[in-house]
C-alpha cells in the first residue's frame, strides 16, 4: 500500500478550448487532434493508476474538472472536450497558469495542449514550473506555417472575427507570413528553454503518435 501511494500520480489536462481549435486545411481539425492527444492521456493515467484533471480556458479558465480515478471520471472528461462551448473565442495561457499553481497543491504533471498563438506567458509558466512537472504539446496546422498562391483570398480570424482581404498571389506577403511564424516559434522555444519545459509539435496533417512517443523516451 505505502509503495503504491509514493507512485501515485497526479496528470492535469490544460486543454485550449478558444477560436483557432476550429481549423484545419487538410485531415482534421485542431479541435480533434486536441481531444484525441487528452484521451490519450486519460486512459493512460487511467492504466497507470493514476489521478487525472482538466481546466478547458481560451482568455479565462472556462471549465475545471479535479483530479479523481476511474473510467467514469475519464468518461465525463472526454465528453467535456467533445462537447464544451467556451464562453469566449479568445486565448491567453498566463489564467490557466496562475490557476494552476493556486488550484493544484500537490506536485501533479501538467500538459498544456495547444497552438500557443497567444500573448507572452513565460513568467506564469516560470512560477508553475517550480511547484510542477508541465509538459507542453503545441499542435498546429500547415496553413499557420505557410500560406500557398491562391490569389485574392479573405481571412478570418477566429478568435476576433476581424476580417481582411489578402493577395496571396504575392511571395512577399506569403514569405512575410512564414517569416512571422518562424519568428513566433523561435520566441516560444526560447520561453520552453529558458523555463525548463518538455516540449513538442504535433501537426493535424500527421499522425500525433510518432511525437508523442519521441517525447516520452526523451522524458
Amino acid at each position: 500500500k505505502v509503495v503504491e501511494e509514493e507512485r501515485e500520480l497526479t496528470v492535469l489536462l490544460l486543454v485550449d478550448t478558444s477560436g483557432s481549435r476550429n481549423f484545419g486545411s487538410v485531415l482534421q481539425l485542431r479541435r480533434n487532434i486536441l481531444t484525441e492527444i487528452s484521451a490519450v492521456l486519460s486512459f493512460s493515467a487511467i492504466q497507470n493508476n493514476d489521478k487525472i484533471g482538466l481546466i478547458l480556458f481560451s482568455d479565462r479558465v472556462e471549465k475545471f474538472i479535479p483530479p479523481k480515478k476511474g473510467k467514469k471520471h475519464i468518461l465525463h472528461i472526454i465528453r467535456e472536450l467533445i462537447e464544451f462551448n467556451p464562453q469566449s473565442s479568445k486565448t491567453d495561457l498566463n489564467e490557466a497558469l496562475i490557476f494552476l499553481t493556486n488550484a493544484i497543491k500537490k506536485r501533479c504533471t501538467a500538459f498544456i495542449i495547444s497552438d500557443f498563438i497567444c500573448p507572452d506567458f513565460e513568467e506564469p509558466l516560470k512560477i508553475a514550473g517550480r511547484k510542477h512537472d508541465i509538459v507542453a504539446l503545441q499542435v498546429y496546422d500547415q496553413r499557420d506555417k505557410e500560406i500557398p498562391d491562391m490569389g485574392l483570398v479573405k481571412f478570418t480570424d477566429s478568435e476576433t472575427g476581424e476580417e481582411k482581404w489578402v493577395d496571396t498571389s504575392k511571395a512577399g506577403i506569403r514569405k512575410i507570413y512564414s517569416e512571422s511564424w518562424n519568428k513566433r516559434q523561435m520566441l516560444l522555444q526560447n520561453s520552453f528553454s529558458r523555463t525548463g519545459v518538455d516540449n513538442t509539435s504535433v501537426s493535424t496533417s500527421e499522425d500525433y503518435v510518432k511525437p508523442l512517443i519521441t517525447l516520452f523516451k526523451k522524458r
